[in-house]
């Protein structure tokens, strides 16, 4: 039992490695962010239908569904867009740190859909969050547009997990990725198409271009998220919550690694991104530390 649990917990850590890789991906590919994403989704997808068709999946679904996967599809077209984007014009530790911001984002969101009240606590480590990015922005100026991008990707990041949190109920997590892969890039596809971006040239890539987006839509989208819906299932969510929180870490390190002194930050942007880290660190302690105590309440009331 003990070595099936650990063995899940590395496939976790090997996913969350893999996921902070997606950020130099973006960074080593030279096309720009729209037609980067593109690919993609659409290779992605493909790879999910051969894993379907693999499995014998089906992939049945109804017509109201279909549209809020299509309109879920989009937000997440428009989070990576603005995810590589972000990349582009700044850099992978930038883009990463402020993509923490997601964490908070959700906890301002899901109250509007799952019907709770805003809590002052998170209101609090909120504004935290918010002080470690006014020293970022104070002390990196050169990297404002940076900062902007990843904040409305993570705002659009943290949006369409809300919708997956109400998906999943109802849905298997891995049709919900499919159709909305699929309908991401049918969306950009129409968008490529009114713009007249759709030429030879669009499709003319390098050869290492190419490599990069086989390995990003394969290994770090189709097979990372196949993986970590199979790990989800043996580990508690505090457990996935908490890895999943060393993305950003993980990203830097490589970045810092492959691009050197491109990466390299003045003390206060690593002041402002340990702020951040320790506050979104900080919410998950307090929020499984909440899921115990009322779990023993309820232990206690049964027994009674």
């Amino acid at each position: 039992m003990l070595g099936n649990k650990l063995k899940n917990y590395l496939y976790l850590h090997f996913v969350v490695f893999i996921w902070g890789f997606t950020a130099i991906l973006g960074a080593l590919i030279s096309i720009d962010a729209i037609p980067l994403v593109w690919y993609r989704m659409l290779l992605a997808s493909i790879f999910i239908v051969v894993y379907f068709l693999l499995r014998k999946r089906s992939f049945q679904i109804d017509r109201k569904t279909l549209l809020k996967f299509f309109f879920s599809g989009i937000i997440i077209a428009l989070h990576w867009i603005t995810f590589f984007k972000a990349i582009k014009v700044s850099n992978v530790s930038v883009a990463l740190v402020t993509m923490s911001t997601g964490a908070f984002f959700t906890s301002f969101i899901e109250p509007f859909f799952f019907k709770r009240k805003i809590k002052l606590i998170e209101i609090l480590l909120g504004l935290m969050v918010v002080g470690g990015l006014y020293i970022i922005f104070s002390f990196e100026s050169q990297y404002t547009m940076g900062i902007v991008y990843a904040l409305i990707s993570s705002f659009l990041g943290a949006l369409f997990s809300v919708f997956n949190g109400l998906f999943v109920k109802k849905h298997d997590a891995e049709l919900i990725s499919l159709y909305q892969l699929f309908f991401g890039s049918v969306f950009i596809t129409i968008f490529l198409f009114l713009t007249g971006a759709f030429t030879l040239d669009f499709f003319i890539l390098k050869e290492m271009d190419w490599i990069y987006l086989f390995i990003l839509s394969s290994i770090c989208t189709a097979f990372a998220f196949i993986v970590s819906v199979n790990v989800m299932k043996h580990l508690t969510p505090y457990t996935v919550m908490l890895t999943v929180n060393l993305e950003p870490v993980y990203a830097i390190i490589l970045a810092l690694l492959i691009f050197g002194e491109k990466e390299e930050m003045n003390s206060e942007f690593y002041l402002g991104s340990f702020i951040v880290l320790f506050v979104v660190l900080l919410n998950g302690v307090l929020k499984n530390m909440k899921k115990i105590t009322q779990k023993e309440t309820n232990l206690k009331q049964v027994k009674k």
